[in-house]
């Protein structure tokens, strides 16, 4: 499993699955939980592949706990 890379004052990721159905499962279970810590991601969907970028909007943009704490709540959901 590949790590959070920090580019540009984000977060960002790549997530590879078996098919679309997989991907959107995926990211309907990420929006619940960004729901609840009020930190949506913004990301994209390709098929079967989802890439996530995290940054405090709130913050000036930049990388806080906030997205520390989303990027572990996800990492945790995803399994390789």
């Amino acid at each position: 499993m590949n790590d959070w890379k920090e580019e540009n004052n984000k977060l960002v990721k790549s997530f590879d699955f078996k098919n679309f159905v997989e991907a959107f499962g995926f990211m309907s279970q990420v929006a619940l939980i960004a729901e609840k810590m009020n930190h949506h991601p913004d990301w994209s969907n390709s098929y079967n592949k989802v890439e996530i970028a995290l940054q405090s909007h709130d913050a000036g943009n930049k990388i806080t706990e906030k997205d520390h704490k989303l990027a572990k709540a996800i990492d945790a959901l995803f399994k390789d």
